[in-house]
């Protein structure tokens, strides 16, 4: 069996397998390359890769795909109500076309293997979602915490996700990290690596810092990525011999004893339909209490 969908103009210049998860259902992104892979999933009657981005009159085929099937088996969780008012109440801003919220240390933006709650979930099960359903538009680690936009409606979600590729939304990070830099202000530049099964891949990532403050032994850091390649603050700091406290993936000669990451979504900054927007996410009590601990500048925070 066939079915034929001809997008819509909100869908130009949306990869396909994000089409997909927008649009039809949320898979798993390894079923989605598999069902692109098989040519169950074809655009205008041809292959592609889940990378091919969307063309205006593009029509997308399917074939023998009962995502209903999927769905049924990959049954969500409802989050009680205590988790879905915590969340809310960590709501900065909320419109009728987006929410910003503060995301806490630990939970994933999105479902997973073995991820039992996450924030899409809870904010679908939200009254400030009654009548729509969240959009992600980005993401931040499961374990950084801080500033998250998510949409409320397709047409939003596309912009924010075209100004997020032209990088048109600015973001700052706070960071502490053990040791010390040369430069008190400098940017990073180099190749980051990634693999893709066996091949090797090089990504340019860029990074502008600021030390804010340090002492002995650490380094409070304000940071801006100009790119948005995974981890890229993570390993950043980590070529610079400054691996940010708490994290156990990148750390270079001891593992850090505190529990959580000290990285936090500071602020976000963007122009959208001629309006600028500027949000701010205050850091979690752990990392005030770190900084307070360690004397290390916290005020402004």
């Amino acid at each position: 069996m066939q079915k034929v969908i001809k997008i819509d103009d909100t869908s130009v210049g949306l990869r396909i397998d994000k089409w997909i998860k927008f649009f039809l259902t949320k898979i798993p992104q390894s079923l989605v390359e598999k069902d692109l892979r098989n040519g169950k999933i074809k655009v205008n009657k041809k292959k592609v890769k889940s990378s091919y981005k969307l063309k205006k009159s593009d029509q997308i085929s399917l074939y023998n795909i009962s995502y209903k099937i999927i769905s049924q088996d990959k049954k969500k969780s409802i989050p009680n109500n205590i988790v879905i008012q915590e969340t809310e109440n960590t709501i900065i801003e909320n419109n009728s076309d987006f929410v910003v919220i503060n995301k806490k240390s630990g939970l994933p933006v999105q479902g997973g293997t073995k991820v039992k709650e996450n924030l899409i979930n809870i904010l679908s099960n939200s009254n400030y979602f009654e009548n729509t359903k969240p959009y992600i538009v980005h993401r931040i680690d499961k374990d950084t915490s801080g500033v998250l936009i998510v949409a409320k409606n397709r047409n939003i979600a596309q912009q924010l996700t075209t100004l997020f590729r032209i990088r048109k939304i600015h973001k700052s990070y706070l960071a502490v990290s053990f040791g010390h830099v040369e430069k008190n202000k400098d940017t990073i530049d180099n190749n980051l690596i990634r693999y893709e099964k066996n091949k090797k891949i090089f990504e340019r990532a860029v990074t502008q810092y600021q030390v804010i403050d340090n002492n002995k032994n650490l380094t409070l850091f304000k940071l801006k990525p100009i790119t948005g390649r995974k981890h890229q603050i993570r390993k950043h700091l980590t070529d610079l011999n400054c691996p940010i406290i708490g994290d156990k993936k990148y750390f270079l000669q001891k593992p850090s004893k505190n529990n959580q990451l000290l990285l936090h979504a500071h602020e976000i900054r963007f122009i959208l339909n001629n309006k600028k927007y500027t949000f701010k996410a205050t850091i979690p009590e752990y990392f005030k209490y770190f900084l307070l601990k360690n004397n290390l500048k916290s005020k402004d925070f």
